[in-house]
């Protein structure tokens, strides 16, 4: 994605949050340009909702700052409050009122708001604004938590995880919503655990690690930064037993096949990465055929996000 923006929406500098002994967030730096879907992605505790309830003012940072549209979070607050929208990552509703009374009540909290027809409409929520909240599915909840976070018509959206426990057609209509927010000229701050949404909605990815930002660009520079634009997928057949040593043993092997740039092993899944997967892919067949190794699930792939962060960590993003 081509970024269309170059002005600075979000200013992130030195944040820093400790509880107790643990290190929530050390020491993040970053910008967020007006316009963009800017991406927060890591696994689970790797510091992504604390970095943007700081931003939101909802936490305070124990050092550094961070200001949205020039306005600082701690000192002027009130005004951050006025021009951002927040869907946290566990909104609670209440489950008796209908969708329109409860974004009715949310908007009698600003001075001015948007008008809800057009919004119920942007959210695909026109047939249940007489419905009640607690029949609303997962997906259309989500939704709700969206609406009420444009009901004051922000310069500024925070969607925390906002389509965890979706199905996928939920997922991919929440996918829409947010393209056409970012079409608006709104500025989108998303945190996720999935390298494919990242992937599809991000102009730039904040991948994050233990509280530290391990890398910062646009999801095509970090996937070219692993020097290889394609992986092979295989698994060992079930009749093929190795000890740990034979299996060392079988990755220095394929380290040695023409265009192999790295090998990775886990759970009992291995991954080549080339740059040249046809020369790769080639000798792979050679290689086990001449010491007679079976193996099954054989597959090609481009290469990932999901990649990017096991080179950089040794970890899964799904790892807990």
């Amino acid at each position: 994605m081509q970024m269309q923006h170059t002005e600075i929406m979000i200013e992130v500098s030195e944040l820093y949050k400790k509880y107790g002994s643990f290190i929530a967030v050390n020491s993040v730096n970053f910008n967020v340009h007006k316009g963009e879907v800017f991406g927060l992605l890591g696994p689970n505790g790797a510091g992504k909702t604390t970095t943007m309830e700081m931003i939101e003012g909802l936490r305070k940072p124990d050092r550094g700052f961070a200001k949205v549209a020039g306005f600082d979070t701690e000192n002027d607050l009130r005004k951050v409050k006025e021009i951002i929208g927040v869907q946290l990552q566990s909104t609670s509703l209440f489950e008796l009122l209908t969708v329109e009374e409860i974004i009715q009540m949310y908007a009698s909290f600003y001075s001015k708001s948007v008008q809800i027809e057009p919004l119920l409409k942007d959210m695909i929520l026109e047939d249940k604004r007489k419905g009640q909240v607690k029949h609303l599915s997962g997906g259309q909840k989500q939704r709700l938590a969206i609406a009420i976070a444009l009901v004051n018509d922000p310069l500024v959206i925070f969607l925390d995880e906002p389509t965890t426990g979706l199905d996928p057609q939920a997922r991919r209509t929440l996918w829409d919503i947010i393209l056409r927010l970012k079409n608006r000229g709104k500025t989108v701050v998303l945190s996720t655990h999935y390298m494919d949404e990242a992937q599809v909605l991000c102009d730039r990815i904040c991948l994050m690690d233990q509280g530290k930002v391990i890398a910062l660009d646009t999801p095509d520079n970090l996937i070219r930064s692993l020097e290889s634009d394609n992986a092979i997928e295989f698994r060992l057949h079930e009749h093929m037993m190795m000890t740990e040593v034979e299996k060392r043993d079988f990755v220095a092997l394929l380290h040695q096949i023409d265009g192999i740039q790295e090998v990775d092993y886990r759970k009992d899944i291995y991954v080549l990465y080339t740059s040249d997967i046809q020369t790769t892919l080639t000798n792979l067949i050679e290689v086990t055929s001449l010491h007679h190794i079976r193996y099954t699930d054989l597959r090609t792939r481009t290469a990932t996000l999901e990649d990017v962060f096991i080179d950089m960590t040794g970890r899964s993003l799904r790892e807990e």
